[in-house]
């Protein structure tokens, strides 16, 4: 976990008698440690009211109240107001964290703008109101591109300062077991840093538990989340974060691991059923969402709430009514909308069959996420031994996620994603030989169909690594780093192959995709665009196994259409060189020779 170095500011010293007023005894801004040291100049301390812009500030707080639950705000309501250089303010939710007997409350906030900001706090007990004194900070500049939003073309993402966000990046879930001790390390964030990924999707332990009662979170659970928030920080690595995980609000839908709800103590108030319907639930969930966006929400790493993974998977959607169950959707994403100081973005899903075509969810929320687990009734080859020539499963496979994300492009303007695929609901399983290419053109079909993140592949761990870990996300990394998707408008072009399948995305200036020939190669065979303007072209050929651009070409488009001859490779210097089954392309428009 990040240190941070504190430094005290006395606001009031007067403590107060029970049955009081609240009072503020202390507020003391922490720096972190990282940044600390970056502004430290010999012979000079770093003052603790500078921080970078998107960086967080944090007060540590000590105060005195009268309540029983610290975490109930009806009880006792913290908050701070935060006013920006240009005027603008936000009001940003305290929360308890007793992480020291001296100040066991906190208010975590990421500036948005350089210059003077001014603050104000806020509590409420049953006894009355108080008010801190003002304080102040600078905020400075920043290496960070900001936050993660929905780019204003609608179709991808896009940081505070406008530059583009494509995700790429895989479900690695924690298992959480005890603080310090869950799946989610460093060295594994590194891994997946090196391979060019830039988020990771994950669903928490639930912070409510038996043994804390409704209400009440564990604080254990809630520190190994702030260990993980401080290790993607400093890695530049985005969070997806799953709030409702279908099996933590489900009796007996799937049974086994899928089946947690005896264990939850929602049971107490509700059967699964009635989870999505009931007010009292949704009382609790209110003050959990509340304090889960003052703690975790400053956080520049967050970048999606993934608000309900496999919905269908629960007796709420199954016995308690679809309508209700959408009713709750949109409930929560009117919640976060509202009290979401940074406006990220909202999605959730349904499980992956081919028959969980969920369109009112993909309405409902901002991203369109479809699941897909090929093995339950999409096209894949049925036979054990497979038809190579006929019935290729790597062709079945692609043909599947260019189809599904096609149709949520086509269907909803909005980012499109596969929220959660892969495992071993496939024709290959883990460590098979065809496993890794299923995997690899996976990634390039979603791609050249216009979506806005890599699938969500199930998950980061020993039992896929050897797949996934080859470099592959490395190679597609490169290849859209320097697209911008967020600033251009696009729209899908229309790719024939002499032998296979492509696809292919278009703007005014750019054009890229992909095609693939998995029976025969794709050497020798010829691609053709349609659609096109008239005039020269400079085209790219990306190798994508290696991630290697081959040779720019000199090419034209007539008639609006433009083809290109793919060439084979041949050995050279004693190196053997082959094509392989699939090839990426860009291609610019260039002033006439």
């Amino acid at each position: 976990m990040r240190p941070v170095v504190s430094f005290a500011l006395l606001v009031l010293a007067a403590a107060t008698a029970h049955g009081a007023a609240p009072q503020f005894l202390a507020v003391s801004p922490a720096l972190s440690r990282d940044h600390w040291l970056e502004r430290r100049q010999p012979g000079q301390e770093p003052s603790p009211s500078d921080v970078p812009v998107y960086e967080r500030f944090e007060l540590r707080i000590d105060l005195s109240a009268t309540f029983e639950n610290p975490y109930d705000p009806e009880q006792i309501d913290l908050s701070a107001e935060f006013t920006s250089p240009s005027g603008k303010t936000m009001k940003i939710w305290g929360f308890y964290n007793p992480t020291s007997w001296a100040a066991q409350w906190m208010v975590r906030f990421a500036p948005t703008e350089e210059g003077r900001w001014t603050y104000v706090l806020k509590v409420r007990d049953v006894e009355g109101t108080a008010e801190s004194a003002a304080g102040e900070f600078t905020a400075t500049p920043s290496r960070s591109h900001g936050f993660v939003r929905i780019a204003d073309n609608k179709r991808y993402f896009q940081y505070s300062d406008g530059s583009s966000f494509y995700g790429v990046g895989m479900w690695y879930n924690d298992a959480y077991d005890q603080f310090g001790r869950g799946a989610i390390t460093e060295q594994g964030l590194d891994e997946l840093k090196a391979r060019g990924c830039n988020f990771i999707s994950f669903f928490p332990t639930p912070l409510e538990t038996r043994g804390t009662g409704l209400g009440r979170y564990d604080e254990n659970l809630c520190g190994r989340l702030d260990q993980v928030f401080d290790w993607c920080d400093e890695r530049d690595l985005h969070i997806s974060w799953n709030l409702v995980f279908h099996s933590y609000v489900s009796e007996a839908v799937w049974g086994g691991g899928n089946a947690r709800y005896r264990n939850n103590p929602y049971r107490t108030i509700a059967p699964a059923r009635d989870w999505f319907g009931s007010e009292e639930v949704w009382k609790y969930q209110e003050r959990l969402y509340r304090y889960i966006i003052a703690r975790w929400g400053y956080s520049r790493s967050l970048f999606l709430w993934f608000i309900v993974d496999e919905i269908n998977g629960t007796e709420g959607w199954q016995e308690g009514g679809v309508d209700r169950a959408e009713a709750w959707c949109r409930r929560m994403n009117d919640f976060f909308h509202e009290h979401d100081p940074y406006a990220r973005p909202t999605t959730g899903t349904q499980s992956g069959g081919i028959l969980e075509w969920w369109p009112n969810g993909y309405r409902i929320f901002d991203v369109a996420a479809r699941e897909i687990y090929e093995a339950q009734g999409h096209p894949m080859p049925r036979g054990g031994k497979p038809d190579l020539m006929n019935d290729h499963p790597l062709r079945a496979s692609y043909l599947n996620y260019a189809k599904q994300t096609a149709a949520l492009w086509n269907g909803f303007e909005k980012p499109a994603i596969i929220g959660e695929c892969g495992w071993d609901h496939t024709y290959y399983e883990p460590a098979m030989p065809g496993y890794a290419a299923m995997y690899h053109n996976a990634l390039w079909a979603s791609l050249a169909n216009g979506a806005s993140a890599t699938p969500l592949w199930w998950a980061y761990s020993p039992y896929v690594n050897d797949a996934v870990l080859t470099g592959q996300l490395r190679a597609l990394a490169r290849f859209v780093r320097d697209i911008d998707f967020a600033n251009r408008q696009w729209t899908p072009v229309d790719v024939k192959m002499s032998t296979g399948d492509g696809w292919a995305m278009k703007s005014d200036d750019l054009v890229f995709g992909w095609v693939a020939n998995p029976m025969s190669g794709v050497a020798k065979e010829t691609f053709t665009l349609s659609g096109l303007d008239d005039g020269h072209y400079e085209l790219r050929l990306y190798r994508t196994w290696p991630g290697i651009y081959m040779e720019p070409l000199a090419i034209a488009a007539a008639r609006g259409t433009l083809s290109v001859a793919i060439p084979e490779l041949t050995s050279q210097s004693g190196h053997a060189q082959h094509m392989g089954d699939d090839v990426a392309f860009k291609l610019t428009r260039r002033a006439p020779p």
